[in-house]
């Protein structure tokens, strides 16, 4: 039985009880105090109570199954009427269901519990697109990104198959190459789903140590690259996953490294906590970006025409991506600002977590470390 039969034998059935109370109501207050004896009177006839009964009985009957009628009928087109909006509702999950997101209810009409369930449904439908058009733009750049390492693995079997007298050693050395970049790219790929699809925790958690413990767990490569990590500020209390901002802070560090040229370059890397909002900023030297090439670079595989490393190799340009998603899973917000002279500076901002004991409040002051202040030099 549908729900709009429910709600129609729902009504019939209410208003032939309201019809039964009211003949009952009738009986218990108005004719039991009637005689059933013949009543005489100067003035005519005087029904009795078998009167009463036999004339108000077949009256009531009538009234019962006309209240049945129109129970019936009105309580159909009443619910058909209320249910209206769901059924709009049942046709867009129909139709999401045949794989057209971009189908909306907008409903309209009062804010009533219908409203607000297609509003809902509407924003999950949003999300749902969204998500699917991420999925189908990174598994595309995924493919042509993993497909050039492939294709020159095969042309360099194939040379070599054709050519069995030819010195394999610079062969291998290209192979070695090409398949250790398909495992970065990979392993970067498997990062960033990670790093979408991670339950977030509730630690307590002091960037300012996370960016201490990545500058020192990043101290061979910006010794092996030449370029000096700055890192001060203050204690920045937030919530969220300490593994997954560890590694937030971490890509920054090692993405502003890689990137830093010409070699000898500098990085800041500092703290900062105010009344609402707890931010690590990473700030590099290196080459000149535009502000246009700046916005893209969280994007996957966007790398940036003038996005060169210092060692060199071509990255994946999934770095900032990964920070992108998990400053996205922390409802934070990623800045990213091309420096005055070369360079990029990135910031990110998270609510804060303040912590009180006693009346005491922390709240420590915003310093750059470029303008002053004490700071610990990491790196040659």
């Amino acid at each position: 039985m549908s729900v709009r039969w429910k709600l129609t034998l729902s009504y019939v059935g209410f208003l032939t009880l309201a019809g039964v109370l009211l003949a009952a109501v009738i009986w218990l207050f108005l004719l039991r105090y009637v005689p059933n004896t013949e009543i005489d009177s100067a003035g005519g006839f005087v029904p009795n109570r078998d009167d009463l009964i036999r004339a108000f009985a077949p009256k009531a009957a009538v009234v019962v199954v006309s209240l049945l009628a129109f129970a019936l009928l009105g309580g159909w087109i009443l619910a058909g009427r209320m249910l209206a909006p769901l059924d709009k509702i049942q046709n867009a999950t129909r139709i999401a269901t045949g794989g057209y997101l971009h189908h909306r209810i907008r409903l309209e009409g009062p804010s009533d519990e219908f409203r607000e369930l297609a509003d809902s449904f509407d924003v999950m439908l949003d999300r749902i697109e969204a998500h699917v058009a991420e999925q189908q733009r990174f598994a595309a750049n995924a493919s042509h990104e993993l497909r050039t390492p492939l294709a020159i693995t095969q042309a360099l079997l194939d040379v070599a198959q054709l050519s069995p007298d030819r010195d394999t050693g610079e062969d291998l050395a290209k192979l070695r190459e090409t398949n250790t970049r398909a495992i970065d790219v990979t392993e970067a790929l498997l990062s960033l789903s990670r790093a979408g699809n991670a339950l977030i925790g509730h630690d307590s958690v002091d960037l300012s140590l996370l960016a201490e413990e990545a500058a020192e767990t990043l101290l061979p490569l910006s010794e092996d690259h030449g370029v000096s990590v700055a890192v001060s500020g203050s204690t920045a209390m937030t919530t969220g996953s300490t593994s997954l901002l560890l590694q937030m802070v971490t890509n920054l560090v090692h993405n502003a490294i890689v990137h830093n040229l010409p070699s000898g370059g500098t990085i800041w890397v500092w703290t900062s906590q105010d009344a609402h909002v707890a931010s690590v900023t990473v700030e590099n030297t290196g080459t000149v970006l535009t502000p246009q090439q700046a916005a893209t670079l969280a994007e996957p595989f966007q790398r940036g025409s003038n996005r060169v490393r210092s060692d060199g190799k071509v990255g994946a340009g999934l770095g900032l991506a990964i920070v992108n998603r998990i400053v996205d899973a922390h409802a934070a917000t990623l800045d990213l600002h091309p420096r005055v002279g070369g360079g990029l500076r990135v910031r990110a901002r998270f609510p804060t977590h303040r912590t009180r004991h006693l009346g005491e409040s922390q709240q420590p002051p915003t310093q750059d470390p470029r303008v002053g202040g004490s700071a610990a030099r990491i790196g040659t």
